[in-house]
C-alpha cells in the first residue's frame, strides 16, 4: 500500500507563490488564498516529467484518454454519467462563470448569488454591465443554510442567472438533495440558468454529506445547467490552468462557446496532462489528503470555538474554515480582524471581500504542525 506524507511540505518561501510572497521578509504564516502547501500527487508529477521529456509543445486539443479519465472520474466519484461532448474546456473556473454571465444575460440583467461567497462571484456581473443580486446565507445552529423566502424575492429582480457555489466557499457546506431540489425548482419557476461552481467537489470531508452535482438531479435541471469543475483544488494544481464546463444542453452549450470565442485561450497542455492522471490515478493520494484535512478541520473547529468571541462551524468540504470574529471585535474595539491577525503573524482572508465583514477565512491545507503554529498565533492575538 502506498503511503503519502502530509506532515511536511516543500519550502515555498521565496518561490513564485502569491500566497507566500504576500508576506515576504515577514514572520507571517500565509493561510489565506485557496491553494494548499502540499506537493502534487506523485503520478501527476511523473506524467508531467514524461510530457516535458518529450520536448515538443505544439498546439494541442484534449485527447481521447483525457476525456475518458474525466468522464469516468465523475461517474466514479459523483455518480453522474456525463457525455464527452458536454465538456467545454477552460483555463479556470473563474473564467467559466464570467463566460456564463456573458452568455446568459444582457446589460442590466440580474445575476444572483448567496453571500458570503468567493470574491470573483461578486465581481463577475459588473464585468459585463449586469447587476449583482444577493441574499445572505443564515447560520442556524452551527450550519449555514438558505433563506428561502429572501432568495425567492431576490430572484424576482430581473435575474437571469443563478450562480451557485457547491461545495460552498467559504462556509464549507455541501448542499443536500433537498436544498438542491429547491434551487432547481426556483430556477424552473423563474426560468433561470444555473451556473454551479463545483470546484471543491473532490474535497468532501464528511462522508455523511456526499457531493451531488445539481445537474445530476434530473434532465430538466440538466438542461438549464452549466457545471464548472477542475482538478485544481483537489490535487493542488491550480497554476496548471485546466478546468471545464459540463453543459448537457446543446443550445446552451453553443451560446456558451460563442461567448468564449476569440477571448478564452486554449487550455495548457501540461494542465491537460495533469488532469488526465489526477482523475485516473489520483484517488489514493486524494483519500490520504482527505484524512489529513479532516483531522485539520476538526482541530480548527475545536481550537477556534474555545476562544472567547470567536466561532466557526463544522467543515463538510474544502480546506477552508469560516470564522466569525464579530463578538471579539466588538468587545475589543477592533475594526479589522484580518489586519489584527496579520500583525500577530498569521495571514487570513478578510471576510469583507466575501461580502461579510467581521469574518475571516482560514486555509488549513497545510501540515498539522504549521496549522498548530497558526492557531497558537490566533490564540495569542485574541488574548492580547
Amino acid at each position: 500500500m502506498t503511503t503519502f506524507d502530509f506532515s511536511t511540505a516543500p519550502e515555498r518561501t521565496g518561490s513564485d507563490s502569491i500566497k507566500w510572497r504576500r508576506y515576504a521578509g515577514r514572520d507571517v504564516i500565509p493561510m489565506w488564498v485557496a491553494d494548499m502547501d502540499f506537493a502534487a500527487p506523485p503520478p501527476v508529477l511523473e506524467a508531467l516529467h514524461a510530457r516535458i521529456d518529450h520536448g515538443v509543445f505544439g498546439y494541442a486539443d484534449p485527447w481521447p484518454s483525457v476525456l475518458e479519465a474525466v468522464v469516468e472520474g465523475i461517474a466514479r466519484d459523483h455518480a453522474w454519467r456525463i457525455q464527452p461532448e458536454w465538456l467545454v474546456w477552460l483555463p479556470g473556473v473563474v473564467t467559466g462563470f464570467n463566460v456564463a454571465v456573458r452568455a446568459v444575460g444582457q446589460p442590466g440583467d440580474g445575476v444572483f448569488t448567496a453571500t458570503p461567497v468567493s470574491p470573483p462571484f461578486l465581481h463577475a456581473p459588473a464585468n459585463f454591465g449586469q447587476r449583482l443580486v444577493t441574499t445572505p446565507l443564515v447560520n442556524r445552529d452551527q450550519r449555514w443554510e438558505w433563506d428561502w423566502p429572501a432568495t425567492e424575492a431576490a430572484l424576482a429582480d430581473g435575474v437571469r442567472l443563478f450562480m451557485l457555489c457547491n461545495p460552498h466557499n467559504p462556509v464549507g457546506r455541501v448542499f443536500n438533495r433537498d436544498e438542491l431540489g429547491r434551487i432547481a425548482a426556483l430556477a424552473e419557476r423563474h426560468d433561470l440558468v444555473i451556473c454551479s461552481d463545483e470546484i471543491h467537489c473532490g474535497l468532501v470531508l464528511d462522508p455523511a454529506t456526499p457531493h451531488i452535482p445539481i445537474a445530476a438531479l434530473d434532465e430538466s435541471v440538466a438542461r438549464r445547467s452549466i457545471t464548472l469543475m477542475a482538478p485544481s483544488k483537489t490535487w493542488n494544481i491550480p497554476a496548471l490552468y485546466c478546468a471545464f464546463a459540463i453543459i448537457p444542453d446543446a443550445a446552451l452549450r453553443a451560446r456558451y462557446k460563442r461567448a468564449m470565442a476569440g477571448i478564452v485561450p486554449h487550455v495548457n497542455v501540461l494542465g491537460l496532462t495533469a488532469t488526465e492522471v489526477a482523475y485516473r490515478d489520483g484517488g489514493p493520494w486524494r483519500e490520504a489528503l482527505i484524512a489529513t484535512l479532516r483531522s485539520n478541520a476538526a482541530r480548527v473547529v475545536e481550537a477556534i470555538n474555545a476562544l472567547p468571541g470567536l466561532s466557526t462551524t463544522p467543515v463538510e468540504a474544502t480546506y477552508l474554515a469560516w470564522i466569525d470574529c464579530r463578538d471579539w471585535l466588538a468587545a475589543k474595539g477592533i475594526d479589522n480582524a484580518a489586519r489584527h491577525f496579520e500583525q500577530a503573524g498569521v495571514g487570513l482572508s478578510d471576510g469583507k471581500d466575501f461580502g461579510l465583514p467581521g469574518f475571516v477565512r482560514l486555509n488549513f491545507g497545510c501540515p498539522p504542525d504549521r496549522l498548530e503554529e497558526g492557531l497558537a498565533r490566533i490564540r495569542r492575538a485574541v488574548a492580547g
